[in-house]
């Protein structure tokens, strides 16, 4: 049996009295390829920063690693939703990845950095890059890079909010596909509004809208779904409303 690596417990979560999780219980297994799944506001986003230890439970008991999210975090890499690059800085590829080896900020980076940052964009597919501006880069490599850097730091569980967003269709194909690889070596939670990628690409799929809905295998997920979003879908796309496949019932 696989070890179990987060485990959120009747977790309740407000913001200014408004509620945003509802007694969620999720866990989460070594090599698990989780897809995280609901409508926008629906606490997707706020499950992830709980991991991470941004966000404290009003109610409810995390464990990250066996350990509050605080000192688990070590062992995790993130990919916000959004990332603020000024992409007219003087820096390359290479120079954005050894960032992620921040713990050795201060240090100096050593050769070892410098190595695991190679060897991340190696595994990204991004390595002949490694010297490229930042700005002369498409939206598609962009997200390469920045996991890159999350994983540059060599961890076990990798969290992804929503990174194919700006990506188009071709890109986002072949990024799937990176992260069937990736999860060879660790977890991954993916925040995604993609139906596709529930059938094809992970493991298990959460539902939530507030509250967990399912957790379990991607064939019943999209059995689930209606019920999450409260229609029929076909489609959900970031920022705009779900495609209806037929009319409501009354």
């Amino acid at each position: 049996m696989k070890e179990e690596i987060v485990s959120l417990k009747n977790t309740w979560v407000y913001f200014n009295d408004i509620l945003v999780l509802e007694d969620v219980t999720f866990s989460l297994k070594k090599n698990d390829f989780v897809s995280l799944i609901g409508p926008n506001g629906g606490g997707k986003t706020t499950i992830l920063k709980i991991i991470l230890g941004l966000i404290k439970p009003d109610k409810g008991e995390v464990f990250v690693f066996g350990k509050a999210p605080e000192k688990g975090r070590k062992s995790i890499g993130y990919l916000p939703q959004y990332s603020f690059v000024d992409l007219n800085f003087p820096i390359n590829v290479f120079e954005v990845v050894l960032m992620g080896r921040y713990d050795t900020v201060g240090k100096g980076y050593s050769k070892e950095d410098k190595d695991r940052a190679l060897n991340a964009l190696k595994t990204v597919g991004m390595l002949e890059y490694k010297d490229r501006q930042i700005g002369r880069l498409s939206s598609g490599q962009l997200q390469r890079i920045y996991i890159a850097r999350a994983i540059c730091r060599e961890p076990e569980l990798l969290l992804l909010d929503e990174p194919t967003a700006s990506v188009d269709p071709e890109m986002q194909k072949s990024f799937y596909e990176l992260l069937s690889e990736l999860k060879k070596k660790m977890a991954v939670i993916l925040v995604t509004h993609d139906i596709s990628v529930v059938s094809v690409y992970v493991d298990s799929v959460a539902c939530l809208n507030r509250r967990l809905f399912y957790h379990g295998s991607s064939e019943a997920a999209l059995k689930k779904l209606e019920q999450v979003y409260e229609c029929p879908i076909e489609l959900l796309a970031h920022g705009i409303p779900h495609r209806v496949l037929k009319k409501h019932g009354k």
